[in-house]
């Protein structure tokens, strides 16, 4: 409505900044233009010349309101991909609403209650509501559904208290999905798991102001990568407002038991990773039937990114960042690691020119039968098409493809037929690189194509081998610098605060620690600071 409230706005400085556009109470979410869009549920807002009272004051004047009608229109037409009436109306699936109730609610009725427990959630046939959350006695909006939409799904996912109150905004005409309903629809509609994945991201995304956004001790905020196994997020540790990244597993990932019992088996592993070329996982977390990993924020952008900017890497250039992905992927493989999925989506490059190998959470033991063909399509090894038991020279097949693309700017096999490109991968050798790019050098040139070799006994054994060749390649460029670095020790500081009558307690709990610490290989030291 240009009040001019806006932070930094023309009469910020004479009325304060609007409530609406800087209400940060709950989880210091809510606040900037998305919390603008539901200002006629926020007490003080400026319009028509005057501050305005709460939300039961001026309901009927901003019912009115065309930017009110403006946003109700856009939440009748947007996010049509997570518009879960419009899901179950397609096709046969009329069927689905035989099984559930019809209720009318009138507008100002509160149907959704903070903290219960329930195993109902409701689709929008007609009017709209606002999600609010009570904190110390107050309210505070934080989401609002029209339309098409399914208010409680995550609720009847997680099976926990509801995080807010649900008001009728308007009067409303609703379909009420039971648990029980919604298991039978998940599993007779597989197609129901990839509706679920946007239904969720579409929750945790900062786009729209929402009381869902927590996951367990995290909180999202932008999407920042999709992928075609996960949607990641930027966040942070809400303890100790740590910047990370949250990838969230794909729900048609999540329940195939055979992968999930896979990842189990080694999340430890690959979170006990510990290398500057590999990007770090700090946590695991299962919520709303699916799996987040909490990995490392890396700054940078990766080598597809970097390709579409410059076309093509530098030869140069080129065999300093393969030498610090063979590095990585060295570490990893002595410790029955292969990542599996290699390309140039998952290799980040720092600002300061140093990689960073993403997506290890897909990674698996040397030896593995990859029976579900995970990978990226243009980089798979011909053993992997096959479904063949792998081992680290499929990471260095996906390598040296890789390789090609950076020094070409070009796929080897550039097809979009996906059975097309499994029969070039399996019956055609990789286009010799110096074809494409004339000047190539010729140890590069020599490197690309053994680590291409359909067949694995004439690759690379290991990516030992790989760095090594690499390495010689290196000097011809006069890259003398020494991309291994040698094993090193960190050190974390931790300060406790305390009293003297808590001594005793916490020299037994140090002791605890210290012991748990030594069976990591872990040295714990302690100095003393009084008077602090």
């Amino acid at each position: 409505m240009k009040c001019g409230r806006e932070p930094g706005g023309i009469k910020a400085d004479e009325f304060g900044i609007c409530p609406a556009a800087a209400d940060i109470s709950f989880d210091g979410i809510n606040s900037g233009t998305c919390g603008g869009r539901i200002c006629w549920a926020v007490a003080g807002t400026f319009c028509e010349g005057k501050v305005q009272g709460t939300f039961a004051e001026k309901r009927n004047s901003c019912m009115s309101c065309s930017f009110y009608k403006t946003v109700q229109e856009e939440e009748r037409t947007a996010n049509r991909h997570t518009k879960f009436l419009r899901f179950i109306s397609q096709d046969d699936r009329n069927p689905v609403f035989d099984k559930m109730a019809y209720k009318h609610i009138k507008k100002g009725e509160r149907f959704v209650c903070q903290g219960e427990v329930e195993d109902t959630a409701y689709i929008i046939q007609r009017g709209s509501c606002l999600v609010v959350v009570e904190k110390e006695g107050s309210l505070h909006p934080v989401d609002h559904y029209g339309e098409g939409d399914i208010v409680g799904g995550l609720g009847i996912l997680t099976g926990e208290p509801r995080r807010a109150h649900v008001e009728a905004e308007t009067d409303m005409e609703l379909w009420v999905l039971k648990r029980e309903n919604f298991e039978d629809i998940s599993t007779k509609d597989p197609e129901l798991l990839t509706f679920l994945t946007e239904i969720v991201a579409d929750r945790l995304d900062s786009r729209r102001p929402t009381a869902y956004r927590t996951i367990g001790k995290y909180v999202t905020t932008d999407i920042i990568g999709r992928g075609a196994f996960s949607i990641v997020y930027k966040g942070i540790h809400k303890g100790l407002n740590m910047p990370v990244a949250i990838k969230m597993m794909r729900h048609d990932m999540a329940t195939n038991d055979e992968f999930l019992d896979s990842f189990h088996s080694e999340a430890k592993t690959i979170a006990s990773l510990n290398h500057d070329n590999i990007i770090r996982v700090y946590d695991i977390e299962e919520r709303y039937r699916t799996v987040f990993i909490i990995e490392e924020l890396v700054d940078g952008i990766s080598l597809e990114g970097l390709l579409e900017r410059l076309k093509t890497i530098p030869p140069p250039a080129a065999v300093h960042y393969l030498i610090q992905i063979c590095s990585g992927l060295d570490y990893a493989h002595q410790r029955d690691i292969i990542h599996r999925d290699i390309n140039t989506t998952n290799i980040f490059v720092r600002r300061d020119d140093r990689i960073k190998i993403l997506d290890f959470g897909l990674a698996c033991s040397i030896g593995t039968e990859d029976m579900t063909s995970f990978g990226t399509a243009f980089y798979m090894a011909p053993e992997q098409i096959r479904s063949e038991p792998l081992d680290q020279r499929t990471d260095i097949y996906a390598l040296g493809i890789t390789a090609f693309e950076m020094v070409t700017g070009k796929k080897p096999f550039p097809v979009k037929d996906l059975r097309r490109l499994f029969e070039m991968h399996l019956n055609r050798d990789v286009p010799d690189p110096g074809d494409v790019m004339p000047n190539l050098p010729d140890g590069l040139r020599g490197f690309i194509r053994k680590a291409c070799s359909r067949d694995p006994l004439k690759r690379y054994q290991t990516a030992g081998q790989a760095l090594s060749a690499l390495q010689t390649i290196a000097k011809d460029f006069s890259l003398t610098q020494k991309y291994l670095p040698p094993e090193q020790r960190k050190m974390s500081t931790v300060f406790l605060m305390y009293r003297d009558e808590h001594q005793l307690e916490l020299n037994r709990l140090m002791e605890e620690f210290s012991i748990k610490a030594r069976k990591l290989g872990v040295e714990l030291k302690v100095a003393d600071f009084r008077d602090l």
